[in-house]
């Protein structure tokens, strides 16, 4: 069964960076387009950005263009998901998404 696991989150001081990370298993991982969306605390959810299966076509949120990075390595069936010049307003659960199925998320705090 598809499989979506996440990691990298953590508290990072406002400005920072982190790199999320997807390690996906269970379906063909270059076939298909992924995603990023996220949930802040209070809020639904949010689509961030999405890439398509080669790896070559990306989308981003007006919120976070120019400042987060989507990618992945088919070799290694991951997503990637690289945020610079990180807000208080990033702060959220992220998770990795394929069509209905996402994991279960990894938490991202922008703090001072």
């Amino acid at each position: 069964q598809v499989q979506l696991v996440e990691s990298g989150g953590g508290l990072v001081q406002p400005g920072g960076s982190l790199r999320l990370s997807c390690a996906a298993s269970g379906f063909i991982f270059s076939s298909v387009r992924m995603s990023w969306v996220r949930q802040a605390p209070g809020k639904g959810l949010e689509w961030v950005s999405s890439i398509d299966g080669g790896g070559r076509i990306t989308y981003y949120a007006d919120s976070v263009q120019g400042r987060f990075t989507i990618s992945r390595d088919n070799a290694k069936n991951t997503l990637y998901l690289q945020m610079n010049s990180l807000k208080s307003d990033d702060t959220a659960v992220y998770y990795c998404a394929k069509d209905g199925s996402r994991g279960q998320g990894t938490q991202v705090i922008v703090s001072l």
